[in-house]
């Protein structure tokens, strides 16, 4: 068994407390913002360094977006996504 599947089943089985569950839901659009950072990082073929020399945003401050210990305000995420080729959406769905 591989560190992932380690993770997901220890995760699944402390999702059953419901009050854990409803923080770890409460906190899943952060999470996914944070992942969509990463994966659009990513398929652009861009480091952290290049993405910060393209948006002039300090590298140590995208290293923090994509740890989770930063909130991006909606004109850093325009701007990543500019530097990224790509268009900003978001939806409440």
């Amino acid at each position: 068994m591989n560190n992932s599947n380690k993770f997901n089943d220890f995760l699944a089985e402390q999702l059953k407390d419901e009050e854990l569950k409803a923080e770890y839901d409460a906190l899943e659009p952060e999470f996914a913002i944070v992942q969509a950072i990463i994966d659009a990082r990513k398929a652009t073929g861009l480091t952290q360094k290049e993405l910060s020399v393209k948006t002039g945003i300090a590298q140590g401050d995208i290293s923090k977006l994509e740890n989770g210990n930063a909130n991006p305000s909606l004109k850093t995420l325009r701007r990543l996504a500019e530097a990224m080729g790509k268009t900003l959406k978001i939806e409440f769905v």
